[in-house]
């Protein structure tokens, strides 16, 4: 007899729904003495452990894209991201990685041939300033950038953070103390300035005076070596970009920055020297010098070629000698 009674199994869309009511129980009690909770808790937990193993299959089998479809669908249609995301500090550290992991796969879902979670967060982009103020709470500021470089996939997604006022805010974050934050921001920040070209040229573009201005004042004259040298390198990636072109151009028309460079061009690492030169041969190359570029490119004349001359990289790289002897030709005919 006991056959009869069995339960039927959940699907995709009920475990969305019961953990949905999980995360308002959660939400709402979260400072009641309910005897219930640490059991709701428990339960939250297991649900959450439940999605992840539905969209990443596990040891036993594969992940089913019908069920993932059904699981999506369901999590985007009632408010399940934000409460995932507004409840995740109450959460214990394995549940949290879990939900990092979920949010993480929803962004890559398909329903009918949509990202539906774009659209979600289309509808919901206040979702984007949470996750940005994230990096100010240690215990989540990794969780929620994860999260963060996920929903930033989405191009209308990435643009919104561009325009946004948490632009600002990265190169406070870049700085933090601590130092993974520091490290998480500041891949989140690349990820933001190369990931959509047409976006990132547009953004530079538009922003250019007070973006470049903070960029060379507090990244690439930061005291802290790893933030010179993350800066060094992305701005390269930046500038030797196609897209930023007409960006490029402008950034090495200027006197202030052309001395930031050189400045960088004598420090004693290695790696910056090397990220700095990759920039600095912009300047050389540049066939319409402004007049006062030309000027410091000649009052250090010597210098410069002393100092390129004697430039080496550690392993043979045919592209670093060529272009290191191309821009000592335009050095010395100036």
């Amino acid at each position: 007899m006991k056959g009869l009674f069995k339960s039927k199994p959940r699907t995709p869309a009920d475990v969305v729904r019961q953990t949905r009511e999980l995360l308002i129980y959660v939400d709402v009690n979260w400072n009641s003495r309910d005897a219930k909770r640490e059991e709701k808790m428990a339960e939250l937990s297991k649900n959450i452990r439940e999605l992840k193993s539905i969209l990443y299959g596990n040891s036993e089998a594969e992940p089913v894209s019908e069920a993932c479809a059904q699981l999506t669908q369901e999590f985007f249609k009632g408010n399940t991201l934000r409460l995932l995301i507004i409840c995740l500090p109450k959460l214990n550290l394995e549940a949290r990685k879990d939900a990092t992991q979920v949010v993480a796969n929803l962004q890559r879902q398909q329903v009918h041939s949509r990202l539906i979670a774009s659209d979600y967060l289309e509808a919901n982009k206040d979702l984007l300033d949470l996750l940005v103020s994230g990096y100010d709470n240690v215990d989540i500021a990794l969780h929620y950038g994860a999260m963060l470089r996920e929903c930033i996939r989405h191009q209308s997604i990435a643009r919104y953070v561009l325009e946004s006022e948490n632009m600002r805010k990265f190169f406070n974050y870049i700085q933090l103390p601590n130092f993974d934050i520091a490290s998480d921001a500041s891949a989140t920040f690349k990820e933001l300035l190369t990931r959509h070209k047409s976006t990132v040229a547009e953004f530079l573009s538009k922003n250019y005076d007070w973006f470049f201005k903070e960029f060379n004042s507090k990244l690439l004259e930061s005291p802290n070596y790893i933030t010179r040298r993350q800066a060094i390198k992305l701005l390269g990636d930046m500038l030797l970009d196609r897209s930023n072109s007409a960006v490029m151009v402008r950034y090495v028309s200027s006197k202030d920055n052309l001395m930031i460079l050189m400045n960088l061009l004598r420090e004693t690492s290695k790696n910056i020297q090397i990220e700095a030169f990759h920039v600095f041969k912009l300047f050389a190359a540049n066939q319409n010098k402004p007049q006062e570029i030309v000027s410091i490119l000649v009052t250090n004349r010597n210098k410069l070629l002393r100092l390129l001359s004697d430039f080496k990289t550690d392993k043979e790289d045919e592209q670093f000698e060529a272009d290191k002897a191309q821009v000592i030709k335009e050095i010395a005919a100036l």
